[in-house]
């Protein structure tokens, strides 16, 4: 599987510093405090969501596989792992695409939160303060992402690539084994917000001079998103 592939690749660095990075941020666990810290627009944020829990309540909820229900709880986890990841990155680096990226990812973890309340299932980010995941794999690759990240700009931004990468490849995975419309919706718009994310830091490399290589979609499908406009969604 690539992702441990990835995770082999990354893990001869260790994390000590990272965390300590992290907890200088003041992130904590599912809360919107983290946004609030790399962003002033929490307001509009929570505006978003709430907008966005309005049209998710226009759909009927429909019985859960066991499936689902672990799609739904492991991408509750893997956005904060995003946010996580660039609000360590924005605070090394001070680039604002971190912090735009992390508020950004904030609002996803809210839209799967949605979700999660809707179905009764528990919150596997609840009391989890940032950097810390109650995946031990999620575990992993955050420690990995975060110290290649820390040594570079260059690596920063390349990191923040391989995660969009990564997060619209499960995204397709968990798309194709749901039939729940409103599972569906809250997917469709997450993703649509990692291939925008994917676009922003794509430019960002191109900016600097430097090329990065898909390692979970396609090339094809890589080079049809960075090549088409920014997407508009509710989030």
């Amino acid at each position: 599987m690539r992702r441990r592939t990835l995770l082999r690749a990354l893990t001869g660095a260790m994390t000590g510093a990272a965390l300590l990075a992290l907890g200088g941020c003041g992130g904590g666990g599912d809360t919107t405090t983290a946004t609030a810290a790399t962003t002033g627009s929490s307001t509009a944020s929570t505006t978003s969501v709430s907008a966005f829990s309005t049209q998710l309540a226009s759909l009927p909820a429909s019985p859960l596989s066991t499936e689902e229900a672990n799609a739904l709880l492991f991408m509750r986890e893997e956005e904060k792992l995003a946010r996580d990841v660039y609000l360590l990155l924005g605070t090394q680096w001070g680039q604002k695409v971190f912090s735009n990226i992390a508020a950004s990812e904030q609002q996803h973890m809210d839209a799967v939160a949605l979700l999660l309340t809707r179905y009764a299932l528990p919150d596997p980010a609840a009391g989890m303060a940032a950097g810390t995941f109650s995946s031990a794999e999620l575990q992993q690759l955050f420690n990995a992402l975060t110290a290649q990240g820390q040594a570079s700009l260059v690596a920063a931004l390349t990191v923040g690539a391989t995660i969009e990468d990564l997060d619209i490849k499960d995204l397709q995975t968990r798309l194709a084994q749901t039939d729940n419309a409103d599972v569906q919706l809250v997917f469709n718009e997450l993703m649509k917000g990692s291939r925008n994310h994917l676009r922003a830091f794509i430019g960002q490399l191109s900016t600097l001079g430097v090329g990065y290589t898909p390692q979970y979609i396609s090339q094809a499908e890589f080079d049809a998103i960075v090549g088409s406009p920014m997407e508009t969604g509710s989030l």
